[in-house]
């Protein structure tokens, strides 16, 4: 197929994520003071979107805790530096299982809370974005299970659209985005519908360019999407997202090197994605235009 080359291009920079990163790199940023100073940094070097989870200020550990959400919330918000903000709904759906002679009962990790639990964050600070991790995988991590049941979905994207927030799909595999399309014909997502194409991650979609393309060619065509892939990956999928029609993501969630033996900063990760972007001929749009293409609503927590 002809490349459909990105003219205007939004980063999206995931600040720093929920894995077990915290103690392989300083620049990670653990309170929410640090992590919003991360966001605002990655938001002046070029990102319009800043994607978020939250951590235990003292160990790093992933956190669903509504305060930690509502601070970082609020010190973005006060920032100067305008900014979309996203915070994810993907926190609550963990299950870790015991070995294959014994898999129940569910193993320390395993973290199941209720559709209402997982989207009081949304809730209570009303970002423009919040993601959808639109179906169930099995991760790299021994018998962790990511899941997201058909029902769970329905009831989350429910609540979102009664929120007026939008969601960006996270599409892990090839059935995701089957199933996004199922939820839009429903009435449960509506356009434009954002898409996330998650590449790389075991185990769901390969980190090669045939599927890659087989995703971007499912993906309709009045939808808005973006991708990403992991650690040295992160870079050249900047460039394949441009040359592919989409928008680029980067950030700390996904790789924690800027080159080989340097750590990164959001920061650093967002320049050198504009630099990228830059050099393909497109352009570097801020969070206003993004929130003028997929009908945003800038709101302050209630």
């Amino acid at each position: 197929m002809p490349l459909t080359i990105s003219s205007d291009v939004f980063i999206t920079c995931a600040i720093t994520g929920s894995g077990s990163t915290q103690n392989r790199s300083d620049k990670v940023p653990r309170s929410p003071k640090q992590i919003a100073d991360s966001a605002i940094a990655a938001a002046k070097a070029g990102a319009a979107v800043v994607h978020c989870h939250v951590r235990d200020p003292q160990t790093g550990a992933p956190s669903r805790d509504p305060k930690l959400y509502r601070e970082l919330t609020e010190r973005i918000r006060d920032a100067d530096t305008d900014v979309v903000l996203n915070l994810t709904a993907g926190m609550g759906g963990d299950m870790v299982f015991g070995p294959p002679s014994a898999p129940l009962p569910l193993q320390s990790g395993t973290d199941m809370g209720s559709a209402e639990s997982r989207m009081q964050p949304i809730a209570d600070c009303l970002p423009e974005i919040c993601t959808l991790d639109c179906g169930t995988m099995n991760f790299a991590e021994a018998d962790y299970v990511m899941t997201n049941t058909p029902g769970m979905l329905r009831e989350m994207a429910d609540m979102m659209a009664a929120l007026g927030v939008k969601p960006e799909i996270e599409v892990f595999d090839t059935g995701h985005l089957w199933f996004a399309k199922q939820l839009a014909a429903e009435g449960l997502l509506d356009d434009p519908v954002l898409i996330q194409l998650c590449m790389g991650i075991p185990w769901g979609a390969p980190n090669d360019l045939n599927t890659f393309m087989a995703m971007v060619n499912n993906i309709p065509d009045h939808w808005h999407w973006s991708s990403f892939s992991v650690s040295r990956d992160q870079m050249p999928y900047v460039a394949a997202s441009v040359l592919a029609g989409g928008n680029v993501r980067v950030g700390l969630e996904d790789n924690l090197w800027l080159e080989k033996g340097v750590l990164a900063t959001n920061e650093a990760l967002v320049n050198k994605a504009s630099m990228i972007i830059e050099a393909m001929g497109a352009k570097v749009i801020g969070p206003q235009q993004v929130r003028d293409q997929l009908g945003l609503v800038k709101r302050a927590p209630q």
